[in-house]
């Protein structure tokens, strides 16, 4: 249970950090688009080598499709409600998107990752990394967003470390149900994680990158696909 409570901790501590960054200084509308555009292409990675490809390993289709499409409605039925709830009145509402993705996908990579050490299977090094390097720019844009919109540093590290602590307890609470967890509810936390980042890609971090950065968002989306891609191939 100490080594799930560690790599949890690990796995999300750069949300914290890229909340440290997002908030130290202002980053040029360029710079932060580009990190944007580097963080959605280490989550299109995740989600289709980590999650979707790993969930229809270990269950069966049904499962993993139930799970996306939760995990899709959920983030859709969340987002909409933060709109109604009053955007900032400057700035983008971007940044509380990103971290309501940030939270409804960390929980479950985490629980993934839990239950593997639970089930007594090696640290997923792919895993573990790609969580690590799609969560730093997710953060950092969206607490550079909630900066910009005129949200008190203090209220976006206090967000930041909630959302980070949360994320990192769902790590031993899969190692708990490592040895009673089956394939088809592992397949169904993945599908929740990978429906819930495509909604959030598409609806928020794409579009924003995009906006800010031009041209050469798809370039440095391809970058971070291919460095999250490579780092999922190691074990």
């Amino acid at each position: 249970m100490g080594a799930a409570v560690g790599w949890g901790a690990l796995a999300a501590s750069s949300l914290v950090i890229g909340a440290l960054l997002g908030v130290a200084r202002g980053w040029p509308q360029l710079a932060v688009g580009l990190v944007l555009g580097f963080g959605a292409g280490a989550l299109i990675s995740a989600v289709s080598f980590e999650l979707v490809e790993e969930g229809a390993q270990v269950g069966r289709p049904g499962a993993l499709a139930l799970g996306l499409a939760a995990g899709a409605l959920t983030y859709f039925a969340a987002d909409q409600r933060i709109e109604r709830g009053g955007a900032p009145s400057s700035g983008s509402g971007a940044g509380p998107a990103l971290a309501l993705g940030a939270f409804l996908d960390g929980i479950p990579e985490q629980l993934v990752l839990g239950i593997g050490l639970g089930a007594g299977e090696k640290v997923s090094v792919g895993l573990l990394a790609a969580i690590f390097v799609s969560n730093l720019p997710e953060a950092v844009g969206s607490a550079t967003e909630m900066r910009a919109s005129g949200t008190a540093p203090v209220k976006i590290l206090r967000l930041w470390v909630l959302i980070a602590v949360v994320c990192a307890l769902a790590t031993p609470a899969g190692y708990a149900l490592g040895d009673i967890t089956g394939g088809d509810l592992r397949a169904l936390v993945n599908g929740f994680a990978a429906g819930a980042l495509l909604v959030m890609l598409i609806d928020s971090m794409i579009p924003e990158a995009a906006a800010k950065s031009g041209r050469p968002t798809g370039l440095v989306t391809v970058l971070g696909f291919a460095v999250a891609a490579a780092l999922s191939g190691v074990s």
